[in-house]
C-alpha cells in the first residue's frame, strides 16, 4: 500500500516498469530493455513480480526481485506470444498462457524455485500434428539505409526438396506486428504446397519503438516498400528459396503493400493477394467512415494539404497499376467500412483496362476482411488454385 507499479514510455521508446511512492510522489524507473513490457503480475506477498516483454515479436518472461529492484529473464521457454501472467498466493507458481506454432493458445505453470515449466491443457488442433508443423525462425536483413528489419521465417515440411517458392505475408496496421503464434490454415501452404512463409515487421510496425513506428509516416511511406525489395535481395542470398517464384500478400495495409510492391518490383515477383487493401490513399480517405479520417490522417498523411495530396497521387498503386503485368488476385468485403469496396473495384478494372491477369473474389455479405465459415472457406481454396496456378505452375 505504499506504492504503485506501473508500465510507461515517457521519455523512453520503450514501455519499462516504473514505481511510484505514494507518499513522496517520486517515480523511479526500474527496466532498461529495449523492448516494450507488455503486462506484470505482483505476487500476493509482494516479494516479487513477473512480467512479460515483446522482443522482435517473440515473448520474453522475466522476475523481479522487489527488494534488490534485479531482473532476470527465464531462459528455455517456448518460442511463441505469452500472456495472462499470474501468481498464485504461494508465489511460487505462476500461470501463463503460450501460443505458439504449434499450439493455438494453452495454459503452462512455471515454478520458480525449481524453475521448471509444466503445461497443463492441450487445446483443440483440428487434427493437425503439432509435431509437424514448422517451427519459425527470427531473420533479419539489412534495408536500403542500412536500417535492420526483422521477420519471421516458416519453412516447408521437410517432404519437399529443392528451391521452394516464397510467400511474403505482410501484416496490416501499419502499426500491427508480426508474431509467431499459431498459423491455422496456413500449415496448408507449409505441409501440403511446399511453401516458405516470411511475415516481415516492415518500419511502421509496432514493438520496435516510438521512433521506428514513426519512420513510414506521411512522405515516408515508400520507405517501408523498399524494406520489402531488401528482404527479396536477402531471398535470393538463401540457397533453398527461388528467389524466381516469390508471391507477396497482406489484408487491409498488407493488401496496400501487396500493389505498392507490386508496381515497384513487379519484376521480382511471380503474382500478388490482395485482401480488402488500398489502392489509393486519397480516394481511401474520402470513402472511408468518416469517424477513422482523422485518426488515419495522422498514419498516411492529410489529403487537403495540397501538396500531400499530389504525394499520395503519385504513391499510389492505381495510378501505377501499368506497372503490374503480373497475376493479381483480390479480396474484398462488400459492407467494409473501413476500406470500402471502391479500392478494390477500381484497382481490378485498371488492371483489366491494361490488359493484366486479376481474379477478382467479393463476399457480399462481409465487411472488413472474411469471417464466414463458408466464405473464408472459399477464400482459402481460391487462394490454393491460385497459388497453384501462378505461384508454383
Amino acid at each position: 500500500g505504499k506504492g504503485i507499479y506501473f508500465l510507461s514510455d515517457k521519455d523512453y521508446e520503450f514501455k519499462r516498469l516504473a514505481y511510484q511512492d505514494l507518499t513522496s510522489k517520486k517515480i523511479s524507473y526500474l527496466t532498461s530493455i529495449p523492448w516494450d513490457i507488455e503486462g506484470f503480475n505482483l505476487s500476493d506477498d509482494g516479494r516479487q513480480l513477473a512480467f512479460l516483454t515483446n522482443e522482435a515479436g517473440s515473448s520474453c518472461l522475466y522476475l523481479f526481485n522487489t527488494a534488490t529492484r534485479q531482473y532476470n529473464k527465464v531462459e528455455g521457454l517456448p518460442l511463441g506470444v505469452y500472456g495472462g501472467a499470474s501468481f498464485h498466493k504461494d508465489g511460487i507458481h505462476l500461470a501463463f498462457t503460450i501460443s505458439s506454432a504449434r499450439s493455438s493458445s494453452d495454459v503452462y505453470v512455471y515454478d520458480v524455485r525449481a524453475k521448471k515449466l509444466v503445461r497443463w491443457t492441450e487445446s483443440e488442433m483440428g487434427g493437425m500434428v503439432p509435431d509437424q508443423l514448422s517451427q519459425p525462425s527470427l531473420i533479419s536483413w539489412k534495408s536500403f539505409d542500412n536500417r535492420s528489419i526483422s521477420g519471421f521465417y516458416y519453412k516447408p515440411h521437410a517432404k519437399f526438396t529443392g528451391k521452394r517458392p516464397v510467400i511474403i505475408n505482410i501484416h496490416g496496421g501499419p502499426e500491427g506486428q508480426s508474431r509467431p503464434v499459431f498459423l491455422g490454415s496456413n500449415n496448408f501452404f507449409l505441409n501440403e504446397m511446399g511453401l516458405a512463409i516470411i511475415f516481415p515487421n516492415v518500419r511502421g510496425s509496432s514493438g520496435f519503438g516510438k521512433t521506428f513506428i514513426a519512420l513510414d509516416n506521411g512522405m515516408k511511406r515508400e520507405e517501408s516498400v523498399k524494406d520489402i525489395g531488401a528482404l527479396l535481395d536477402w531471398i535470393a542470398t538463401q540457397p533453398e528459396l527461388d528467389a524466381s517464384r516469390v508471391m507477396v500478400t497482406g489484408g487491409s495495409y498488407g493488401g496496400y503493400m501487396t500493389l505498392a510492391v507490386a508496381t515497384h518490383y513487379n519484376d521480382r515477383i511471380r503474382c500478388g493477394l490482395d485482401v480488402v487493401g488500398i489502392s489509393n490513399f486519397n480516394t481511401f480517405l474520402k470513402n472511408t467512415e468518416s469517424y477513422r479520417r482523422d485518426l488515419r490522417r495522422v498514419e498516411y498523411g492529410d489529403e487537403r494539404d495540397s501538396a500531400m495530396y499530389r504525394f499520395l497521387e503519385n504513391i499510389s498503386p492505381l495510378n501505377n497499376a501499368q506497372k503490374i503485368t503480373k497475376p493479381l488476385f483480390i479480396v474484398q468485403g462488400g459492407n467494409d467500412p473501413r476500406v470500402p469496396r471502391t479500392e478494390a473495384v477500381q484497382m481490378v478494372d485498371k488492371v483489366k483496362l491494361n490488359g493484366g491477369v486479376v481474379w477478382y473474389l467479393e463476399a457480399k455479405d462481409e465487411g472488413h476482411g472474411f469471417r464466414k465459415k463458408s466464405n473464408t472457406d472459399f477464400q482459402r481454396y481460391a487462394t490454393a488454385l491460385f497459388m497453384q496456378k501462378y505461384l508454383l505452375d
